[in-house]
């Protein structure tokens, strides 16, 4: 969206422009931003920028759960501590941060970047489905918890998995409803999270 910042000067006002184009970041902000970087210690200012150029080129996805890593395997798949007959489904690497945060679950994970949706033209080929599957048939897991989202793309996403993954014979659970439909996994509180995991229940 264009923020309109007429008589401002052209550093500043492409800096607002580019603040308003972030996520939940609205014309107010973006311009709260931008004065707060323009009065901060120079030092302050490169090294935030020093941080998202590194972010840019230093980040891949992980080889094995495609998770946001800066190596081959992110942290969680090289931590020896990690219980690797469990592997969490989660949509999006943020939902791992989640998770994490409420301290119950130590398996492993899967992103899959994203939740079938034919009214946005996902299908199963456009999410990492295939790379679980394959990652199942050559691991040690005795649980696969479906942990997308409780929206109706979360749901169909967990049955579509649950289908293609009943012929391996690995036991799927669900994350227990203490979730409520429509809330997104990254914005659950580290309880209703902890409740979820422990009461997850065989996906039928």
């Amino acid at each position: 969206m264009e923020v309109n910042v007429s008589n401002t000067a052209d550093s500043v006002n492409r800096l607002i422009q580019e603040f308003a184009k972030l996520p939940g970041i609205g014309p107010k902000s973006a311009q709260r931003l931008t004065y707060h970087l323009l009065r901060a210690p120079k030092e302050q200012v490169l090294a935030l920028a020093e941080a998202m150029e590194s972010l840019k080129n230093n980040t891949r996805l992980c080889s094995a759960c495609f998770n946001i890593a800066d190596a081959d395997f992110c942290p969680i798949c090289r931590n020896n501590l990690r219980d690797i007959t469990s592997i969490c489904v989660v949509e999006q690497p943020q939902d791992i941060l989640a998770l994490e945060h409420s301290g119950i679950y130590k398996g492993l994970y899967h992103v899959l970047h994203g939740a079938i949706s034919p009214t946005d033209g996902i299908g199963v080929n456009d999410i990492k489905i295939d790379e679980l599957i394959e990652r199942l048939k050559n691991a040690k897991v005795d649980e696969v918890i479906l942990a997308t989202n409780p929206t109706l793309e979360g749901e169909q996403t967990a049955m579509y998995i649950s289908k293609i993954i009943a012929p391996i014979g690995i036991k799927v659970t669900r994350l227990a409803r203490g979730l409520p439909f429509g809330t997104e996994l990254e914005y659950a509180d580290d309880v209703t999270l902890s409740r979820a995991i422990e009461g997850r229940q065989e996906f039928k």
